[in-house]
């Protein structure tokens, strides 16, 4: 069991809690397992509430400017309205299922720079609402994701960044409210075209959309703009297919069409 977390919740003598996360590694679609300690304070106290949320650090833009917001994106309540005494240790076991459009924080085996997600626990205590503690989670990528990434690495794209934009990508179905960026450097191959390869990834059960955003170096009178290809990727066959050849075709084929080669 890892990722302990023990904190007073509601000021000096209220109920503290000590969440516990089983394990904090998960994929999107997944679960993340764990129990909730709720420990009584100097008095008895009243529990409106038990709620575990995700938030995900993610870019709003506004107008021309741009900023950084924690965005709460999946709640789940754990428990209702119970009589805590005084001193005594009350415990709740949870399942929390993580969203198949989840942001992965992980990449190759390694952190992700640039994407963060956490649980954390909520307790209402008599009309006042702690918002808790931040407790990270590892979202790994699906085999299928997984695959796409290593055909990236195999073409020769290095990894420079990622974010989670706020907003919708055209013509793709998201429940999410946003959506993460995977920014990539180009190989020698690309590079007299494309300034930087952007990568999302919307996952649903059976299948997933792959979004490329192609940016386009731009030259001395001319700016740079961005090409998109959007292609569906099935899980059941994701292994039959040459996914580098196949990238190439994608990011060939819109630059053509962009007039980047």
């Amino acid at each position: 069991m890892v990722f302990k977390k023990l904190r007073q919740a509601m000021g000096i003598g209220g109920p503290s809690i000590e969440t516990v996360l089983h394990d904090p590694n998960t994929t999107p679609g997944g679960v993340v397992t764990g129990e909730i300690a709720i420990i009584g304070g100097q008095h008895n106290s009243d529990i409106k509430a038990v709620n575990l949320a995700l938030r995900t650090k993610v870019e709003v833009e506004s107008g021309d400017n741009e900023y950084t917001s924690n965005l709460e994106y999946a709640k789940m309540p754990v428990a209702g309205g119970f009589s805590l005494q005084e001193g005594a240790r009350h415990s709740i076991p949870f399942q929390f299922p993580i969203p198949w459009e989840a942001p992965l924080t992980h990449m190759y085996g390694r952190p992700l720079h640039g994407t963060t997600v956490g649980i954390a626990t909520e307790l209402e205590v008599a009309g006042a609402l702690d918002p808790g503690d931040l407790d990270p989670i590892a979202v790994h990528p699906l085999p299928a994701q997984e695959r796409i990434l290593v055909a990236f690495s195999n073409l020769g794209f290095q990894f420079r960044n990622a974010d989670c934009e706020k907003g919708r990508i055209w013509g793709v179905h998201q429940e999410l409210p946003f959506y993460q960026e995977i920014e990539f450097y180009p190989p020698a191959q690309y590079a007299r075209g494309i300034k930087q390869l952007e990568v999302t990834f919307v996952s649903y059960p059976q299948s997933m959309e792959v979004v490329l955003e192609l940016d386009k170096r731009g030259g001395v009178f001319t700016e740079g703009h961005d090409a998109f290809s959007r292609f569906t990727v099935d899980y059941a066959s994701v292994e039959h297919t040459n996914w580098e050849q196949q990238l190439d075709g994608f990011m060939q084929e819109a630059g053509r069409r962009r007039g980047f080669f």
